[in-house]
């Protein structure tokens, strides 16, 4: 592979690739379409699994379709008015409301901090280093995930290089790369030590017990209780997540989500008082409706009402 090559191939996110090609295989071999392709078919695609897939995926299924004609250098037929009409009618015939993951409340976040710390503290009183291990790195990973409302791609992407500790002050962290990050510019940001919960304590047990250099901060842990090499898949954190809290004792429902934690935090700061602008800067939002999916209704609501009226006044 050439220097321009591995450029190009990396301003593609890995997921959005893998996913592209899911969704173009779809319409070739389940529905049998043949690329190029025209408006007409397109729109026939999208009435044909009307109803059979969400308002979502249908979205995500034009968007590869669009990316493939573009990049082979084909008029896209997504975006002709026919294709855009169609959509717009399977979203009134099918109206569907959008499903929202169940936010980790503090008081199971504590129950999943103490259960991690039971856990540990077995595995080192019988020296089983890899659950020790294990136990230690899943705690790291769930406060931070909470405290800085991670997506699980966030988390992945850490690399130890990133991690800058500041004794009883807190943590500074650079994220290269999110979904948000179009450009991939990165993000500093800043983690606070905290007097309970503290993901920065967390974070110090777990670099020092894996005696990690360089990399990934969150790997696999082998049954010898050695990290491997590559970070953890993204897609491995929510059967992570529902496993601890089924071992702490929390119903692990289906209603949990990868964005469980993100919820959470963002119901808590709402909650605690944050206005909706102070939420943004600190999660990394750049639009109000990507903030509202993540805060109650209700107060998002009063919030953008209140803003609305601030804005008037002022």
């Amino acid at each position: 592979m050439t220097a321009l090559e591995r450029y190009l191939a990396a301003a593609t996110r890995k997921n959005t690739e893998i996913s592209y090609a899911q969704a173009i295989r779809h319409f070739e071999r389940e529905f049998g379409g043949l690329l190029p392709t025209s408006s007409e078919i397109v729109a026939q695609y999208l009435a044909t699994y009307a109803g059979l897939l969400s308002d979502s995926t249908l979205r995500q299924r034009l968007s590869a379709l669009a990316q493939w004609h573009c990049s082979h250098g084909f008029v896209d037929p997504t975006r002709d008015e026919l294709v855009r009409k169609t959509l717009r009618g399977i979203r009134a015939i099918h109206p569907r409301a959008q499903k929202q993951a169940k936010p980790i409340q503090l008081v199971v976040l504590e129950r999943i901090d103490a259960h991690c710390r039971e856990v540990a503290h077995e595995a080192r009183e019988c020296g089983d280093r890899s659950c020790k291990l294990r136990a230690v790195r899943d705690r790291a990973l769930v406060l931070l995930g909470f405290w800085r409302a991670f997506r699980a791609d966030d988390l992945a992407n850490l690399q130890i290089e990133h991690v800058s500790m500041r004794a009883s002050e807190g943590m500074a962290l650079f994220v290269p790369t999110s979904k948000a990050d179009r450009e991939n510019l990165g993000r500093a940001i800043q983690v606070p030590a905290l007097t309970r919960l503290c993901p920065v304590e967390a974070m110090a047990e777990w670099i020092a017990a894996s005696e990690l250099q360089a990399g990934p901060v969150f790997r696999r842990v082998d049954r010898w209780g050695r990290p491997g090499r590559q970070a953890m898949n993204p897609k491995s954190f929510l059967p992570l997540l529902r496993r601890l809290l089924a071992e702490a004792g929390v119903d692990a429902s289906d209603r949990y989500s990868s964005h469980s934690l993100r919820r959470g935090f963002s119901g808590w700061a709402t909650g605690n008082g944050w206005d909706l602008k102070t939420l943004m800067e600190y999660v990394g939002w750049r639009d109000i409706q990507s903030a509202a999916r993540y805060v109650d209704p209700i107060l998002s609501d009063k919030q953008r009402l209140e803003a609305g009226l601030e804005k008037r006044n002022g």
